[in-house]
């Protein structure tokens, strides 16, 4: 990159989406990134833009300039970043059609970032990301599954941290569960143990994102 993106483009750069890199911004800027390598467009439709690896390095590294003035989402359009649903939270997000539709694209932009900052382009492997937010991981390989999360009033998933390195504990109702969401992260890359929590014997697996 020759030169540093513009205060416009860098601004788009900073209100990325957290999790996936998906980018908001108008055909020009979005180009403009592009054509510098820090952006791709999907070619699934919607076709939405996200950060290529370079992007995120300079997302991570911080702003240069001062993040822009909140905004009003334009009609249709949600302003909350999105967060993959862990279970157990107070607030928890409205489940129909427009839920799915963030899920789904949010999976499939993780699995374009893996393909992208994978060493051999692998997309059945976590990449550097995941193992750097490992519950946010866990829980959007479950959400984009299918496997409902704990809500106020309804059981599910937990998905927590541990201080093993390199592992969360997922927790759930009943063994049913646990062994579907096992199966879920193993065909998303991860490994998985079923585990006896010495002090209230519930059982729970303990995941981490494999290697090779």
């Amino acid at each position: 990159m020759s030169r540093p993106p513009s205060a416009a483009q860098r601004r788009v750069i900073d209100a990325a989406d957290p999790v996936t890199g998906r980018l908001r911004g108008t055909e020009a800027q979005l180009a403009a990134l592009v054509r510098r390598g820090l952006a791709f467009r999907h070619p699934r439709p919607p076709h939405d833009h996200f950060l290529t690896a370079a992007g995120h390095r300079l997302r991570e590294a911080g702003p240069t300039a001062p993040p822009p003035p909140p905004r009003s989402a334009p009609p249709g359009e949600d302003s909350k970043v999105f967060a993959a649903r862990v279970g157990g939270e107070e607030a928890a997000p409205d489940s129909g059609p427009e839920r799915l539709r963030e899920v789904h694209s949010a999976w499939q932009g993780l699995l374009e970032l893996r393909r992208m900052t994978n060493p051999d382009g692998s997309v059945d492997r976590p990449c550097g990301w995941e193992r750097s937010h490992l519950v946010r991981a866990a829980a959007l390989a479950l959400e984009a599954a299918g496997h409902p999360p704990e809500g106020p009033d309804t059981p599910g998933y937990r998905v927590r941290a541990t201080p093993q390195p390199e592992a969360v504990a997922v927790h759930g109702p009943d063994g049913t569960l646990l062994r579907a969401c096992a199966l879920t992260l193993e065909r998303a890359g991860w490994q998985t143990g079923e585990h006896t929590d010495p002090r209230t014997r519930a059982r729970y697996l303990l995941a981490s994102p494999r290697r090779a």
